[in-house]
């Protein structure tokens, strides 16, 4: 039920070849992101189910799981701070309530990041980004090395200086998705869901979340192949597997798969690109422990590096950045694992006597302003020529570095948007907003299932 042991390993589709399978939301995509919309929903009373055949194995499998809206904050991007800071605020309660709901923690880590620079350039850089950061008011405050070292006393005593950051956390992402994958499970097994009387804002009558023909009420182990439309309308997925998704409302949340989805609303542009990360997992010894308490970020010859402490006493060190489109697409680079170890290194020696337990590569799903694709998709052609969005579709993808820090706030958006709610802070996130054209082009004919979008000569 957790994130799978061997990530590569696939889950054998159990969705028979022509079946079906009905649900007030379907969410295509097993991430954290797709595992809390769909958690989301399942609160708010619907029956939801979760389409992947690996799910929790993608980028969120290697993400060390910060949650830095403060060291996040990069230049030309201000606009994503809202949003991350609103995310940041609700993280105490999302995690409250995801403990209850699974019995399982998920590994969430409230003291502070200390960001630390190795020479006199890197002092230098962190400090004009704490002047954009306390332009912005935001709270970085500057200690001296002595008192770094004495809240982490491994730390080299020849860096050049040591910020603290009170509002940054962590979160472990593996815990996580085994926490939602928990609650999901446990909301949705208690009674099969068997009839289709509709409720209000789209849910189900009688109470009951599970769905029949899903593992654990709401899991399908199958790749989403494309969108179905009915009366103009998304009115589910076809399965690769041959089988159908019957679904009032669907989410795209599959990061780089997205744009690939076929039967995808006419002139929409979903422009993701893949940005591999290298990442490693190390062991401290006994006599070491702990190797720091708080999560370190540090810039060593102005490239950036973080060692990130996890309650078992292991440690992430990550994490490259590279666009290089690997042989294989889960491919770790020799080179990558050599900066982040000597990097590391410059900032606490001892990471030279860790074990060296595991080296990850992922791709991180990334649009060109870096900001995700959030939202309904407007379109100007809709009834009567009305300006509107396309009916039953959301797209939650392109959270780039951010999919973890940003999960409780794009699962309240979603649940918003379900309920017919939209908050007019979040447009600037509109998924089709690289569109040619302000908006995608979708009429409204009526008839059977399709598995083509409306366009204008279908009319």
């Amino acid at each position: 039920m957790g994130a799978p042991s061997n990530p590569g390993l696939l889950e054998k589709p159990s969705t028979p070849a022509g079946s079906t399978i009905q649900a007030d939301v379907a969410v295509i995509g097993g991430g954290v992101i797709g595992h809390g919309i769909a958690w989301e929903a399942q609160r708010s009373g619907r029956s939801v189910v979760l389409i992947d055949d690996a799910p929790g194995s993608g980028a969120s499998w290697a993400a060390a799981g910060m949650l830095a809206p403060v060291s996040e904050l990069h230049y030309q991007e201000e606009g994503l701070l809202e949003l991350m800071l609103d995310s940041s605020t609700r993280w105490p309660d999302f995690v409250a309530g995801l403990r209850a709901a699974s019995g399982a923690d998920p590994g969430y880590i409230t003291t502070p990041t200390l960001a630390v620079g190795a020479d006199a350039a890197d002092r230098r850089a962190l400090m004009d980004l704490r002047a954009v950061q306390q332009a912005n008011g935001l709270t970085v405050e500057p200690l001296t090395v002595r008192e770094a070292r004495q809240r982490e006393p491994l730390l080299s005593p020849a860096i050049a200086c040591a910020l603290d950051t009170p509002a940054d956390h962590q979160v472990d992402p593996r815990l996580l998705v085994d926490c939602l994958r928990r609650a999901l499970a446990g909301q949705g097994s208690c009674r099969v869901k068997g009839t289709r009387d509709e409720g209000a804002n789209g849910r189900t009558g009688g109470g009951s979340t599970a769905v029949a023909g899903a593992v654990d009420g709401y899991s399908v182990p199958d790749k989403a192949r494309g969108l179905l439309w009915q009366d103009g309308a998304v009115a589910g997925l076809r399965l690769a597997g041959g089988g159908t998704v019957l679904a009032r409302e669907t989410v795209v949340a599959n990061g780089l798969h997205a744009a690939e989805l076929e039967s995808l609303p006419e002139g929409l542009h979903l422009p993701l690109r893949p940005v591999y990360g290298d990442i490693l997992r190390l062991a401290v010894p006994r006599h070491l422990q702990p190797l720091v308490t708080s999560t370190v970020r540090g810039l060593v010859r102005g490239v950036p590096v973080y060692i990130v402490p996890r309650r078992d006493g292991t440690v992430v060190i990550g994490a490259t950045q590279r666009e290089d489109a690997p042989a294989t697409a889960h491919a770790v680079s020799a080179g990558g694992v050599y900066q982040l170890l000597r990097d590391a290194q410059v900032l606490v020696p001892a990471v030279a006597e860790l074990e060296l337990l595991e080296c990850t590569a992922r791709a991180r799903p990334g649009t060109p302003d870096n900001a995700p694709l959030l939202g309904r998709v407007p379109t100007t052609h809709g009834i009567a020529g009305q300006a509107g969005h396309v009916p039953g579709l959301i797209v939650a993808t392109g959270f780039f570095r951010h999919g973890v820090h940003l999960t409780p706030a794009a699962a309240a958006i979603c649940r918003d948007l379900l309920d017919g709610r939209e908050d007019p802070r979040w447009a600037p996130f509109n998924p089709a907003r690289f569109n040619a054209t302000p908006a995608a082009t979708t009429l409204f004919p009526t008839g059977r299932l399709s598995h083509q979008p409306p366009t204008k000569e279908s009319v």
